[in-house]
């Protein structure tokens, strides 16, 4: 099994191998809201030099390969504050601490730029990516209902939010929630 190498900014140099592995994604269904496979500048422009782009990471496998990437946008329709994440993690081979590692970079990047908040909106059939960002610490907010797919089916899509200034966890089957105090010196 790979292990993970590194987590470093996505770079054009990136683009095939990250288009490989959404596609691959996309092909399976049901786990992103994304329908339609990507082309290397479809990446490039959406996910590694959109004007709206706070970060992108990629996490890098002892290969060499990418194994997964997390990208977080700001500005318009989110309110000042507040990011967008997407993570994808490769299928095959699969890498353990993708999502943890890539999480802990875009969270150090949204904090430099002084976000607060971070908001995943996640399908709400994708009981993966569900599972994925609660075990990181994000919060349900709110479900939109019945966007519709490509052919039409409605799907709900849970938004989970992640506050910057605080932890989610659980304790002996208790959630608490741990609030940083920010000091205004």
């Amino acid at each position: 099994m790979p292990e993970l190498k590194s987590v470093r900014p996505a770079e054009v140099r990136d683009a095939l191998d990250m288009r490989d592995l959404l596609n691959e994604i996309i092909a399976v269904g049901g786990t992103t809201a994304y329908e339609e496979a990507f082309d290397e500048a479809g990446v490039v422009g959406g996910m590694i030099e959109h004007p709206a782009l706070l970060c992108c990471h990629v996490a890098v496998d002892d290969a060499d390969g990418i194994a997964g990437f997390q990208f977080l946008k700001v500005g318009a329709p989110w309110p000042a504050g507040t990011g967008s994440i997407a993570t994808f993690a490769r299928q095959t081979p699969r890498v353990r601490g993708v999502g943890t590692a890539l999480l802990q970079k875009t969270v150090a990047a949204a904090r430099t730029a002084g976000l607060h908040t971070i908001e995943a909106q996640i399908r709400g059939d994708n009981r993966p990516g569900l599972a994925y960002y609660t075990k990181m610490g994000f919060i349900d907010n709110r479900v939109v209902t019945g966007i519709p797919l490509k052919d039409g089916t409605p799907v709900d899509r849970g938004v989970k939010l992640l506050s910057l200034n605080c932890s989610h966890r659980t304790l002996g089957g208790v959630d608490i929630l741990v609030i940083r105090l920010l000091r205004s010196d």
